[in-house]
């Protein structure tokens, strides 16, 4: 009996892209029954132990178990490793070369691409046929991640969600798994993690009454119900909880107002699996891709509240009621509140942040509650205010908002047609006009690639113009619903930090005893005040 004189390991690779191209000729099992099959017809060959990558890519060298193989030929409990062919070692030439040629040499290796005829025992492995087959592997490699990155492209342009791990909040749609739908366990938690933040309540006591309350965090709550999550990222650890961090992610996302934004992160090429960032001019958004959890103008309010200087005091739950949106009357910058003892008494009020230390002229202090009683008053009669000229607008007939909209909707569009019909008649004579010489060929080339881009921004325009058009016959306009945006604080008794964001852009103290205040929709309320006079004089 011939004694075995090679101690070898079968070495499967399969990698995403065999696993989905259609052929079972790659497969784990048929991999292991072609070098079992090879083995029993080689009896100086003994296989001492089989290392597979499943879902690995040939394209890089660091794979878990062929790093596990070169460490068992390093110690020398391996003289022979066996493929199924040579791409299974690797697709890159450069580093498959040097494998072949250098390393494994160096540890006294042979090897066997079995397809593929070649055996380290019989050539060198540096032969005309392993290079090219090399080559050929790294040129399909690259085809590959080629047509990939196309296909990704095209998904995130049509809105599709290629992500393999969904955001919280949302999961897979059983009928299109390229699209997001609402998750509503996690949804709820994402819509109380925006209220709050909108009440004024931080961060950080977020994420502690959510701990409190026994939340599961996004990561807990994917494991949990055994859903795919990420790995190896900043929560990725035993016991993952709730934090700030997490929190702000979430309220930083748009993916909850329904806007899906991808491919911020890319490679260089296919061989440097490294991620780099993307500036923002290259993400793929799209607007509406699915259902949103938190409606964009609350979603939008929360963005500027959180560019707002919004700190609390140590120990504090929420933010003061007017931070961030207090500003000083005059150098223009933040006001601060401050709180001072006297006589057992704390009087609280707000103050210049810079002072004549830093610049101001003329710094300026109020009281909290003489403000606070001063603000409310204000907030109250424009509420007044507002549901009056609504009260006037839907009384003027055929002058309504919605119907001087449509009219400016319409004569626009109307507009943007007559200009893309003379865009249309100029295209049309353009190549007559040079053939007699009327005009150059350069001129030719110059006015029809002008007249084609001005025609697409017509034509956009008109189709976004329509849109708005709809909304507006729809009742869906945002300037026709800012109105029900102030009704919802009709009967206002006091003041809390959500009301005074809702509702108020900035407060400018003139003076201890003047305010200027700045509302949310001030542009639209202008613009009704000024459609309410025209009707007054119509009349």
């Amino acid at each position: 009996m011939q004694a075995k004189q090679y101690k070898a390991v079968k070495y499967i690779r399969l990698s995403y892209t065999d696993d989905n191209d259609g052929s079972e000729s790659n497969s784990v099992i048929n991999q292991r029954k072609l070098l079992d099959g090879f083995l029993e017809k080689n009896p100086d060959i003994e296989a001492v132990s089989e290392k597979v990558d499943d879902g690995w890519s040939g394209i890089v060298y660091e794979r878990p178990a062929f790093n596990e193989m070169m460490e068992d030929i390093k110690a020398g409990k391996i003289n022979c490793v066996i493929v199924k062919d040579l791409s299974r070692l690797g697709r890159e030439y450069i580093d498959t070369g040097r494998y072949l040629r250098s390393i494994f040499p160096a540890y006294g290796v042979r090897f066997i691409a079995v397809t593929d005829n070649i055996d380290t025992l019989k050539d060198s492995g540096d032969d005309l046929a392993v290079s090219v087959k090399s080559i050929i592997n790294d040129a399909y490699c690259r085809d590959i991640s080629v047509k990939t990155r196309s296909a990704l492209a095209v998904k995130r342009g049509n809105g599709d969600y290629v992500g393999a791990c969904t955001v919280y909040g949302y999961k897979k749609s059983e009928e299109n798994r390229n699209r997001l739908v609402i998750d509503e366990y996690p949804a709820g938690v994402v819509r109380d993690i925006f209220r709050m933040r909108l009440e004024g309540t931080s961060a950080a006591r977020i994420a502690d009454i959510l701990n409190n309350m026994g939340v599961l965090s996004p990561m807990e709550y994917k494991r949990d119900r055994g859903l795919p999550h990420p790995t190896g990222g900043y929560a990725d650890k035993a016991d993952a909880k709730w934090s700030a961090t997490t929190v702000i992610r979430i309220l930083k996302d748009e993916t909850y107002a329904g806007t899906l934004i991808q491919g911020r992160k890319s490679t260089f090429n296919y061989k440097v699996k490294d991620l780099i960032d993307l500036p923002e001019n290259e993400w793929a958004r799209t607007e509406d891709a699915h259902d949103a959890i938190v409606h964009p103008r609350d979603f939008d309010l929360v963005q500027r509240v959180m560019r707002l200087d919004t700190r609390t005091a140590p120990g504090n739950e929420k933010v003061y009621l007017f931070s961030g949106v207090l500003i000083c009357g005059s150098c223009g910058g933040r006001m601060i509140r401050k709180t001072d003892r006297k006589n057992g008494k704390e009087y609280n009020y707000y103050c210049c942040l810079a002072g004549k230390k830093n610049g101001c002229k003329a710094p300026l202090r109020i009281k909290e509650d003489e403000l606070t009683a001063c603000v409310l008053e204000s907030v109250k009669s424009h509420i007044v205010s507002v549901v009056s000229l609504d009260s006037i607008l839907k009384s003027a007939g055929g002058e309504a908002a919605a119907v001087k909209l449509t009219r400016q909707y319409e004569a626009q569009i109307a507009e943007n047609e007559h200009q893309l019909d003379q865009i249309n008649g100029f295209k049309s004579t353009l190549y007559e006009n040079m053939i007699n010489g009327l005009i150059t060929k350069d001129d030719y080339k110059t006015l029809k690639s002008r007249y084609i881009e001005d025609g697409i921004l017509l034509t956009q325009a008109v189709s976004a113009l329509k849109q708005e058009l709809d909304d507006v016959r729809a009742g869906k306009d945002e300037r026709l619903r800012w109105v029900e945006h102030f009704k919802r604080f009709e009967g206002l008794a006091g003041l809390d930090r959500k009301t005074v964001i809702h509702l108020i852009q900035n407060i400018k103290l003139i003076s201890k005893t003047e305010l200027q205040i700045t509302f949310n929709y001030q542009a639209e309320f202008d613009n009704a005040l000024a459609l309410c006079g025209s009707n007054e004089g119509a009349a």
